[in-house]
């Protein structure tokens, strides 16, 4: 009777790992791109689906990916992911959803999705306020030159207090120009108001007078935001219309005073024509959050001007704002797989 038990418990043993596996083949599978998204999102995933992670955190090689969507229903991809009609095509027929954990698309091919009957995901809002509280923070490390200043006490230039050393352009009386004026935007104007700036201004395609009246913004033209603004800052899409429309004529038509931010996308702005206003400073500073390409270069010309700050792509690196956007890339990824109407969807 001894001898029998381990040949039953391995039976046993075999018959549960036979069950597992064909559960495991039925179940629909998602490819996720990066492993050290919010483990959140990829629990909910696990509850119902086969799930399968890249092992590295870095950006997912085009060949591994090519091979690892194959045959699967679903993709859960990030923005630094190219998802075109080749990474389609290798996906085949069952892929049914491609889903996002950024509020920016344009990584993806989304009209090509559309003509395959491939749902896209994104997330939208969840991410305002982090990055509308990223980019005040950069505009303020820019125009009090905290940086430039914080490199002084470790270089040894700082000797001693002097009274028009590290001074920089406030933000009282000054006027602020927002290019783009959407949830971000919006976000962005009422933080900067408690600042009393003289005054507001916005730059759109669509008027929005009730949203502008809560922060007592004006809609100008782009013209006239250039030529009167003390602050610039950029929180718009990157269309095909934006792409790089912050060119060498733009700079050209700002204030020498003029402190230019970026929390959007890099291909919002021509970096040559930007280099060249810095260096040459046909305008006073810049911040950026965003670049072209990412990682900026350690050669960068744009790392070598002092009147620069830039940051590693962090607008919505705020931790609770990362765990829903993963939530809610698994959540858009469940609704499509069941035929339901998806969180957010790109439509």
């Amino acid at each position: 009777m001894y001898k029998i038990q381990p040949r039953l418990t391995q039976h046993a043993k075999s018959l549960a790992q036979f069950i597992r596996k064909s559960t495991m083949s039925s179940l629909q599978s998602v490819y996720v791109t990066r492993p050290d998204v919010d483990v959140s999102g990829l629990d909910l995933l696990r509850k119902s689906c086969n799930v399968t992670t890249w092992s590295q955190s870095l950006p997912v090689p085009r060949d591994e990916l090519l091979r690892q969507v194959q045959g699967k229903d679903a993709l859960y991809c990030v923005l630094t992911d190219k998802i075109d009609a080749a990474v389609l095509d290798a996906a085949g027929e069952k892929l049914k959803c491609v889903s996002t954990m950024s509020v920016g698309f344009e990584h993806i091919d989304v009209q090509e999705c559309k003509k395959r009957g491939i749902r896209v995901g994104y997330t939208p809002d969840v991410l305002t306020d982090a990055t509308a509280e990223l980019t005040l923070a950069l505009l303020l490390a820019t125009n009090r030159r905290l940086f430039e200043a914080n490199k002084q006490v470790y270089n040894g230039g700082w000797k001693s207090w002097a009274p028009m050393w590290m001074c920089g352009q406030g933000l009282k009386n000054s006027r602020v120009g927002l290019y783009g004026f959407g949830r971000i935007g919006q976000e962005i104007a009422s933080r900067i108001l408690p600042f009393k700036p003289a005054q507001i201004t916005y730059t759109t395609r669509t008027a929005r007078p009730e949203e502008a009246a809560k922060v007592n913004a004006r809609r100008v033209d782009f013209d006239e935001m250039l030529c009167l603004s003390d602050f610039i800052v950029i929180c718009c899409a990157l269309t095909p219309e934006t792409k790089e429309i912050f060119n060498a004529a733009a700079f050209e038509k700002m204030k020498a005073n003029c402190i230019f931010i970026n929390t959007s996308r890099g291909g919002v702005v021509d970096q040559n024509a930007l280099y060249d206003a810095l260096h040459s400073k046909r305008i006073l500073a810049a911040g950026l959050d965003v670049t072209t390409p990412e990682p900026l270069p350690l050669d960068s010309p744009l790392l070598k001007l002092d009147n620069i700050v830039v940051l590693p792509h962090i607008g919505s690196a705020d931790i609770e704002t990362r765990k829903e956007m993963s939530r809610i890339t698994a959540r858009n990824i469940l609704a499509a797989l069941k035929g339901c109407e998806m969180e957010a969807e790109v439509i």
